[in-house]
């Protein structure tokens, strides 16, 4: 009974959620982000950082906004309770590009 209870919490979680149809987005995260994160640690203080700290902030920077996500907290609890679903994610990502292809062509059959 409690299932039912939790999916329909969910449910109307999802409804009213912020992320309405934005379940997944690309971190935003800029140099300016990493050093102000930097400086706010105790030991990471880092007063007239070099050219070089700065590039290598701005590499961080551009790394880590592709690899990482921001993610409505609904959708990252279906995923981490339901492999299933992560799993018909990542089939239907590596088929992307074969779908995308057989449309094009079913277009130029008309």
């Amino acid at each position: 009974m409690s299932d039912i209870f939790g999916e329909a919490q969910a449910v109307v979680q999802c409804k009213t959620c912020p992320w309405y149809k934005m379940c997944v987005l690309p971190i935003r995260l800029t140099e300016e982000d990493l050093r102000r994160q930097m400086e706010s640690m105790p030991a990471g203080s880092v007063p007239g950082a070099s050219s070089g700290i700065s590039q290598f902030l701005s590499n961080i920077a551009t790394a880590a906004q592709n690899v990482l996500l921001e993610g409505c907290p609904i959708f990252i609890d279906r995923l981490r309770s339901n492999p299933k679903l992560a799993e018909r994610i990542k089939k239907m990502m590596q088929e992307w590009s074969k779908e995308s292809e057989e449309q094009s062509n079913e277009g130029r059959k008309i």
